[in-house]
């Protein structure tokens, strides 16, 4: 085949800001459950907690749930549409928590404030039109 006839394959467009800011929120997540979940897990072996067993589970849970927005994370950033699904459950999962944290007291507060936040913002991100697109993802058929 000469170069003349070789076919060119068109440059994928760039991964949209925002699609990337979504990949981020749930990557932050990730992180923080599997942070949490190791303080849980190195607290119930060493440290001296009322239920040691309680202290580990809730670690290994921690550990676990990390995964799902991790995933997502991975998928947002490789453009899969699969990951739209995990990305947003994610976020609906976390208002809850932070709406427990804000009704608490003293420093779990601010830590509610924050989770607030970035779940909105990982929601309002993900459910974007430019996300969407970006993802391949169609909305519902019009009727002309």
């Amino acid at each position: 085949m000469s170069s003349s006839e070789e076919t060119t394959v068109p440059a994928p467009s760039p991964r949209p800001a925002r699609l990337t800011a979504a990949a981020a929120v749930c990557g932050l997540e990730a992180l923080a459950l599997v942070v949490g979940g190791v303080y849980l897990l190195v607290m119930g072996v060493l440290g001296r907690p009322d239920s040691p067993q309680q202290a580990e589970m809730g670690g290994i849970t921690l550990i676990v749930l990390g995964v799902i927005p991790l995933l997502a994370a991975r998928g947002l950033l490789l453009r899969r549409g699969w990951s739209r699904g995990p990305a947003l459950i994610t976020q609906i999962m976390a208002l809850p928590v932070a709406w427990t944290l804000l009704r608490a007291s003293g420093g779990l507060i601010p830590a509610g404030i924050a989770l607030a936040v970035v779940a909105v913002t990982g929601l309002v991100l993900i459910v974007n039109p430019t996300t969407t697109e970006a993802l391949g993802i169609r909305g519902p058929a019009r009727d002309a």
